[in-house]
């Protein structure tokens, strides 16, 4: 009896042996990849590659993408490869690639690296996500939901918004607390984001506990669990499919899904009209035609063209705005208040605009006014520049792809990560690129620059269709804050600042923290 169980306890130690010998050689015949082709690497190690930062979240993506850019241009590369895991990465360093893979060779890179399914994950069937001609088609038919004149109509509901800003704002000021400013305008921009995607009042300003603040919060949640899921929706994105599992936490799912099919189904019994994007896609749903600058209703002037959405593709798009909306223009408002207040000089030139721009319009915030604002473009162009929301760009390939001036061939699935951090800091681009300086991006300035060197909508068709709402939300925020208070940093706010290693868009670790003084 002792000798079967040695003798088993010798087989299960040899089948052992084997299966980690097995296991070495096939990850150091998947780290050859960048070998063989004549691509540069940083030396991996099993088991994660070049990773190890990343996943153990001592190195936000935005910082390792850059470390990774660093790395790759001081050897003078156009170029580099990367591994997460056995995933092999291009990393593109020369501009005039990144602008060919973005835009001039489009059509070998129309996807984004995102995972996608409608039966086990119905709200990942967003444009941000969708593949090939679904997402050509999407994108036609969203297209004219975004003109200048769309957003003329929802302009007041921004606006409108901004009264609770101010009412919530006071309250900090009166009883002299330091003010989280990301949780502050995150209320705000979700507020702006429930109306004008749901048509919903969400009363986030006034009630910090509301469910869509709440479930807008478990989304970008950066526990361990969280963040590896969002890792492994861009890096290996076959896992989900192949196995049928959901990148979105299911309570996150069941709400946006309920209060989308509750509000279609409301409006569409009751025909009504409302200036928002719920209402923009609803006709698509029903076949409308959407024109210019006639609002529309639910039953008219019907499209030639097959119905554009489904009830899921519907709520999708919905959630994706909701997402997108109030977090990347929150973050952004964020770090610009937080730079502005370090700088209190640059603070008084955009306050001195906005009142001055206010002051023609008799002191209406409108839609023409914010247009008219040239330096705050400048101070959130350079907030955008110094604190991309969306550190990376992500582009598969999808018809192989022979890199321009080399031996380099990127076959049919290959995915790259563009590393927008580390180009919009590269001092050869943006000299002291530490500084924040808004006159970067004066006319001068941008017409000696690289188109590629800020990208932080991305470029090329897959652009990010709502920047324009999310810019003019971001300054009707602004304008209402700085028109009204003077900002300076309080203590609690870190300095120098650290980054969140656990989330994709960028964030302080341990937040901005103002104090504020009511300008009377």
């Amino acid at each position: 009896m002792i000798f079967f169980a040695e003798s088993l306890l010798l087989d299960l130690s040899a089948v052992l042996v084997v299966l980690a010998t097995t296991f070495i050689v096939f990850y150091k015949w998947c780290f050859s990849h960048w070998k063989s082709k004549g691509v540069f690497c940083l030396k991996p190690s099993i088991p994660f590659g070049n990773a190890g930062e990343l996943v153990l979240q001592k190195r936000t993506i935005g910082l390792e993408f850059k470390h990774v850019y660093d790395e790759f241009k001081k050897r003078g590369l156009k170029y580099g490869g990367y591994y997460f895991f056995m995933r092999p990465l291009f990393v593109p360093v020369d501009l005039d690639l990144v602008k060919h893979i973005m835009a001039k060779d489009f059509a070998h890179f129309t996807d984004h690296v995102i995972h996608i399914n409608e039966q086990s994950d119905p709200l990942s069937v967003h444009l941000f996500s969708l593949k090939g001609q679904k997402w050509k088609g999407l994108r036609a038919k969203l297209t004219p939901t975004f003109t200048s004149g769309k957003m003329r109509m929802m302009f007041q509901t921004l606006v409108d918004c901004s009264t609770g800003l101010v009412n919530v704002m006071d309250k900090f000021v009166m009883e002299k607390q330091a003010i989280d400013i990301k949780e502050i305008v995150g209320r705000f921009t979700t507020d702006i984001i429930g109306s004008c995607a749901f048509g919903i009042d969400c009363s986030s300003l006034k009630n910090p506990d509301s469910e869509f603040r709440q479930y807008g919060k478990k989304f970008f949640d950066t526990s361990v669990k969280d963040s590896i899921v969002r890792l492994l929706t861009l890096t290996a994105p076959e896992i989900f499919t192949v196995l049928r599992l959901s990148s979105h936490r299911k309570d996150v799912t069941n709400f946006f899904m309920n209060v989308v099919r509750q509000t279609v189904n409301y409006r569409e019994e009751n025909n009504i009209v409302r200036k928002d994007f719920m209402h923009l896609l609803l006709q698509l749903k029903n076949n409308v035609k959407i024109t210019e600058n006639d609002l529309g209703d639910l039953k008219s002037n019907k499209s030639d063209a097959e119905a554009a959405l489904s009830m899921t593709e519907l709520a999708a798009q919905c959630f994706v705005f909701f997402i997108a909306g109030f977090e990347t223009s929150s973050t952004t408002s964020t770090f610009c208040l937080y730079e502005l207040s370090k700088n209190t000089e640059l603070q008084q030139n955009l306050r001195d605009e906005i009142n001055r721009v206010l002051e023609k319009h008799n002191g209406k915030i409108t839609y023409d006014a914010m247009m008219e604002m040239v330096y705050m473009d400048k101070c959130i162009n350079e907030t955008l520049r110094k604190y991309p929301p969306v550190p990376v760009h992500t582009r598969e390939c999808t018809k192989t792809y022979n890199v321009p001036n080399s031996n380099v061939v990127l076959k049919k699935g290959s995915f790259v990560f563009i590393p927008v951090m580390g180009i919009q800091h590269d001092p050869e681009y943006f000299p002291d690129p530490d500084k924040f300086d808004p006159e970067r991006f004066s006319e001068e300035n941008k017409a000696n620059r690289h188109s590629a060197a800020w990208t932080p909508f991305g470029d090329g068709p897959r652009a990010c269709i709502g920047l324009r709402f999310g810019v003019m939300q971001t300054k009707v925020g602004l304008t209402v804050l700085l028109k009204n208070y003077k900002f300076t940093l309080n203590p609690r706010t870190a300095s120098p600042l650290t980054l969140e290693p656990g989330s994709f868009v960028l964030a302080a670790s341990t937040g901005v923290w103002l104090n504020a003084e009511k300008i009377s």
